[in-house]
């Protein structure tokens, strides 16, 4: 079993920037892929980026093309957390903000196995 909690999400105006975490507790955190996904009022919950377990190799990230050269995702697995940073934030990046882990790096939902509860992001403009 792992527990995930998020944090970092609040109100910004558009252009500014966030950075989401993640704590997770129970075991072997580092063997789990991590994802971020996002869900706008009134439409389904959609993927924005995701991590593999790290390796020897180092770690591999996808990210939603709706994202891609504004959000970075990272981990710190001495800390249990992975990371969202976001930068140029958008009035259509408004979501509630859901940190998961799986045992598969993806961007099904159905890859996930643990969910957090969320952190609602804003953006005004």
């Amino acid at each position: 079993q792992v527990q995930l909690v998020e944090s970092g999400g609040g109100l910004v105006q558009a252009g500014g920037s966030l950075r989401l975490s993640c704590a997770a507790s129970g075991r072997s955190f580092s063997s789990y892929a991590m994802g971020w996904f996002r869900q706008a009022p009134g439409k389904e919950r959609e993927f924005a980026a995701s991590i593999s377990r790290s390796s020897w190799s180092g770690v591999i990230t996808y990210y939603a093309d709706s994202v891609k050269g504004r959000f970075t995702i990272s981990r710190d697995n001495a800390k249990n957390t992975v990371y969202l940073q976001m930068n140029n934030l958008k009035s259509e990046d408004t979501a509630i903000y859901y940190c998961a882990a799986g045992r598969s790096v993806g961007w099904r939902k159905e890859e996930y196995d643990f969910w957090g509860k969320g952190t609602q992001v804003t953006v005004s403009s």
